[in-house]
């Protein structure tokens, strides 16, 4: 029997990491793990997985982070972040600058 995972954070939230190594947006969710099994470290595999935009100063990038290591964050994404990390298509559609809409 398959195990299922309700998660914590939903795709648009904003989340930071527990480390405040960085704050961003969750653009993604897997149910469990999905990389190479030699890469979770002591990070248990079967908990939800985020794809988040990390914003920074200095640019954003995409982080791959357990749910474990990952906290809600009150704070909302104002529309000129919004246009200043993502490109919105005419129906919302929000993806970082540097990656396509699909």
């Amino acid at each position: 029997m398959t195990k299922v995972h309700s998660t914590l954070f939903s795709i648009g939230q904003m989340v930071r990491h527990r480390d405040d190594a960085f704050r961003g947006v969750v653009m993604d969710v897997d149910g469990a793990y999905d990389g190479p099994a030699s890469q979770t470290g002591s990070i248990a595999a079967d908990q939800p997985f985020y794809r988040v935009y990390a914003l920074g100063d200095d640019g954003g990038f995409v982080a791959y982070v357990a749910e474990v290591a990952l906290v809600g964050d009150d704070d909302r994404l104002t529309a000129a972040d919004a246009r200043r990390w993502f490109t919105i298509d005419d129906k919302g559609h929000h993806a970082p600058l540097d990656e396509r809409l699909h």
